[in-house]
């Protein structure tokens, strides 16, 4: 009986210590969770961008979509202009509804769950998903932030090799 009380403390401490070490590397408010964690700019690796689902805790309301990591931007060199990745505003995204803005601005951002439903490695595999995950969550057929599903997929470019 000790030793079970034992052992399950001991687990729970690891947990903590993993939240505590994944919640030191936010630096940004009402972070995504990715996985039952917090996503990091660490956790990106070569993805370029995710699908997402942000539900608003209230009433239950939810919108799915997908965000790039980077926005194409330019920097100078050697006097010229050159087109760049730059880091998008994804860490502090919430969606382009404008219904849905509305209501993170009136109920505060704490009302809203922002959770990362796949990471994707091209932006056609994120329009598949996000199409996919709309469908599947049937977000047209129920009372959802989502007002359409527009979407155009090549076969070719949705799977990178």
């Amino acid at each position: 009986r000790v030793q079970t009380v034992s052992t399950s403390f001991l687990i729970d401490i690891r947990n903590l210590s993993i939240l505590h070490n994944s919640m030191e590397q936010i630096d940004y408010e009402n972070p995504w969770e990715y996985q039952g964690v917090p996503f990091t700019s660490d956790m990106i690796g070569d993805h370029f961008g995710f699908c997402y689902l942000i539900q608003n805790t209230v009433d239950g309301r939810l919108y799915i979509g997908k965000k790039l990591f980077t926005k194409a931007g330019y920097r100078m060199v050697k006097k010229k202009r050159k087109k760049v990745r730059l880091e998008s505003d994804w860490k502090t995204y919430y969606s382009s509804s404008e219904e849905l803005k509305e209501d993170v601005a009136k109920l505060g951002k704490e009302n809203f769950v922002r959770r990362i439903l796949r990471l994707c490695n091209s932006r056609s595999e994120c329009s598949y998903y996000e199409g996919k995950y709309q469908f599947q969550y049937e977000v047209l057929l129920h009372n959802s932030y989502n007002l359409w599903i527009q979407l155009r997929v090549r076969k070719n470019k949705t799977l990178k090799k």
